[in-house]
């Protein structure tokens, strides 16, 4: 079964997540299309590297290169809602990102 992947809109009708990977160069864009591509195909059953659950229904797209991309989703119905992009810097999850996913997910009830 084919997995859906949407991209979240905010109140403004803007799409983050596409606006954050506007910024990169066609060969980085490539590469986080061929991920998303993977979230579609594999949906729940994509492992390691590709992903890492954040919290109960937060999870995070990994995408490495020469830029460390991460895209924050969460799952609703038989669909991802990517949430929230960054470049991600240290060891761990900034809390910071994980709040701007999570106060997303709650614009999705």
């Amino acid at each position: 079964m084919k997995w859906k992947v949407d991209f979240f809109q905010s109140d403004r009708n803007e799409h983050p997540v596409q606006t954050f990977l506007a910024k990169f160069d066609e060969k980085t864009i490539a590469k986080v299309i061929h991920h998303i591509n993977l979230l579609e195909n594999f949906g729940p059953f994509l492992k390691p590297p590709y992903i890492k659950k954040i919290q109960s229904n937060l999870f995070e797209l990994r995408i490495s290169g020469m830029v460390s991309i991460r895209i924050l989703y969460a799952k609703k119905e038989h669909k991802f809602i990517l949430l929230h992009g960054f470049v991600k810097k240290t060891q761990k999850t900034p809390k910071k990102e994980i709040k701007i996913a999570l106060a997303r997910t709650k614009k999705l009830i």
